[in-house]
């Protein structure tokens, strides 16, 4: 199971300043996907970065972008950041209210269609739209922020959307977007989780990213690192 995991790297939580190194490194370090957040300061309290980000972010690495759309009316912006070089592009439902809709309209653009869950929302309120989906992010935090605390009572979700996929032979990427380190990502990964976002564990850790990334890596085989 360890083996399969992917580990993305959220540079809500980089240096801007190195952006182009750091993704570099994220890279050469065994990352396998990079996170993007993108947040409009009124779906949720902050307001990060656009397609601008993206598409200098597809310039400094050859990773897959995983594009995390935290706005309202997402709809609107889904080309441009496919445009920008987006592999992936997720909306949540609660921003949503044509999601069948949205989710075509991404995959029409060849891009990877995604739904997130807050941690108040059930997955019944996606079942109805699951076959369009290609990935589905459950928030484990309260989306907005860096640096929270994770949220285990969301963990549950994991293992009802692994359910479904297996009874209805439909791959999903299970993505754990909050909350996730050293002390919590062998309990997420125990839940069900596929791909594994780390912000502040990977950038923020006291010896560099690359050592950020293999204890992320030491932690899910249940061995020590320095």
């Amino acid at each position: 199971m360890v083996s399969t995991l992917k580990l993305a790297p959220s540079i809500l939580s980089a240096d801007f300043t190195r952006l182009g190194e750091q993704l570099a490194t994220c890279q050469s370090a065994g990352a396998d996907w990079v996170h993007i957040d993108v947040m409009d300061g009124r779906f949720v309290p902050n307001i990060t970065m656009g397609p601008l980000i993206v598409e200098a972010a597809r310039r400094a690495t050859s990773l897959p972008l995983d594009v995390h759309l935290m706005i309202v009316e997402p709809e609107r912006y889904i080309e441009m950041f496919a445009k920008a070089g987006a592999h992936h592009i997720t909306v949540h439902v609660e921003a949503s209210p044509h999601l069948h809709r949205t989710l075509q309209a991404i995959r029409a653009l060849g891009v990877r269609a995604g739904i997130a869950l807050n941690p108040h929302t059930p997955v019944s309120a996606i079942e109805e739209v699951l076959p369009l989906a290609d990935l589905v992010t459950i928030m484990t935090v309260n989306p907005g922020f860096g640096g929270q605390t994770l949220i285990a009572s969301a963990l549950h979700k994991f293992t009802q959307l692994r359910r479904w996929s297996d009874d209805n032979a439909h791959p999903l990427d299970l993505v754990a977007d909050g909350g996730v380190n050293l002390q919590t990502i062998a309990a997420v990964a125990q839940a069900g989780a596929t791909v594994l976002v780390g912000g502040n564990a990977v950038f923020a850790h006291p010896s560099g990213i690359a050592d950020g990334i293999a204890a992320l890596r030491a932690a899910l085989a249940g061995q020590p690192h320095a």
